[in-house]
């Protein structure tokens, strides 16, 4: 049986880590795209993991392709991504005489992307930790959220 090339071997390996890369950022967008898919209509599961995906994708691309020590060309990428999940972000908030929705939709989404990033580079531990903070910030935050506006709402009810 004949071996393949170490290029070949090498491109094969390269491609393996790159779909666990992908498919890391899949399953640790889940929790926040899930939260956000049960809480809101403005963006969801597939909107969240694409995010996260496309992120990993525009890193895995720049180590690919730019040379490690191009310290410019690399922070331009992350800027962009900074700036174009920013964009999206921004779609997800509505605004209606005194009333603003989607706040938390668009600062997720931001992390989401920065998730992301972080798996991209390889950083799972602080991709793991973000996944971790975002779902227990949007989870204790609107259980106090619903907690306070129910005490306003009946401010003269006791516990």
């Amino acid at each position: 049986m004949e071996t393949l090339p170490a290029t070949l071997e090498t491109l094969i390996d390269f491609a393996r880590a790159d779909l666990l890369r992908l498919a890391a950022a899949v399953v640790l967008s889940f929790p926040i795209s899930w939260d956000r898919e049960r809480h809101t209509h403005i963006m969801g599961m597939r909107t969240f993991s694409l995010v996260a995906v496309g992120a990993c994708a525009y890193v895995l691309v720049v180590d690919h392709f730019v040379p490690p020590d191009a310290y410019d060309a690399r922070a331009r990428v992350m800027q962009g991504l900074l700036s174009g999940i920013g964009f999206l972000g921004a779609g997800a908030i509505l605004k209606r005489s005194d009333e603003v929705r989607g706040t938390a939709t668009a600062a997720s989404i931001w992390l989401t992307g920065a998730l992301g990033a972080a798996v991209g580079h390889g950083q799972y531990l602080l991709a793991g930790a973000l996944s971790i903070t975002a779902y227990l910030v949007l989870k204790v935050m609107s259980a106090l959220q619903q907690r306070h506006q129910r005490a306003r709402a009946h401010p003269h009810d006791k516990d």
